[in-house]
């Protein structure tokens, strides 16, 4: 059975980058003759494994969502790169988007509502707080300084992702400077957008959450609006 999404639902799947040889030769085949020479393009074999099984299985999760074989699929690319399907395949005006790291990607789905989502992989990072200085917001980057040493990592990439993931839901290609815009990072407060240019009235209008899709790794998702209804899934989508 397709999935159904009504204008209030987000759809968040998780999917693995690290699929059997057989699999990846199916989904190499789903492919547009750009994607395929991107995928060549790579210089390790694992990086062009993991390409195929990202644009892959992003052909097949909206591919269920909108009828249509996946390999009819057509994208086009904002200002700022960000994918959409472009409006000959897409009537009913299906947004998305994407984000991987490590073996894992995650795709987040959603109605006539441009949407933002980010996944990192945790791992050991080399002076975090001057990161966070220059990067960061000066508010972000005190309270990242008054964290215990133990929490200081994984602040850091609640931080991040948040970040990232309000930037690609504003889609406009536009550079968003990251120290203009606040988010919660610490580990017992909410995921929360605090202030844009200054502006808490601003930021309220948005919803921003920050999960752990599977141990080792942090995510967040981004969207205008509040009352949202999301929903988690792990990829297990059918093969043509």
């Amino acid at each position: 059975m397709n999935p159904v999404l009504a204008k209030d639902d987000i759809h968040l799947w998780l999917a693995s980058l690290e699929l059997p040889a057989a699999h990846l030769q199916r989904l190499w085949r789903l492919l547009s003759g750009e994607e395929q020479l991107r995928a060549d393009r790579f210089h390790f074999e694992r990086d062009r494994r993991r390409y195929i099984a990202g644009r892959g299985t992003l052909r097949c999760i909206l591919s269920d969502y909108l009828d249509l074989p996946p390999e009819s699929l057509e994208f086009q690319y904002g200002p700022g790169g960000k994918p959409a399907l472009s409006q000959a395949c897409n009537p009913g005006d299906l947004r998305f988007n994407l984000s991987h790291s490590h073996t894992l990607a995650l795709y987040a789905i959603s109605l006539q509502q441009e949407i933002g989502v980010d996944l990192e992989h945790i791992h050991a990072v080399k002076n975090v707080e001057t990161i966070a200085q220059r990067f960061f917001s000066r508010g972000e980057y005190e309270t990242l300084r008054s964290l215990p040493e133990g929490q200081k990592l994984a602040a850091f990439f609640n931080c991040w992702t948040r970040k990232e993931a309000y930037i690609k839901a504003c889609g406009d290609g536009v550079a968003q400077p990251m120290d203009r815009f606040e988010v919660s990072l610490a580990l017992d407060e909410p995921a929360q957008l605090l202030s844009i240019n200054g502006s808490q009235a601003e930021a309220s209008r948005w919803h921003l959450r920050g999960f752990m899709p599977e141990p080792g790794y942090i995510a967040a998702l981004a969207v205008e609006g509040k009352n949202w209804n999301v929903t988690q899934f792990t990829s297990g989508m059918r093969l043509p």
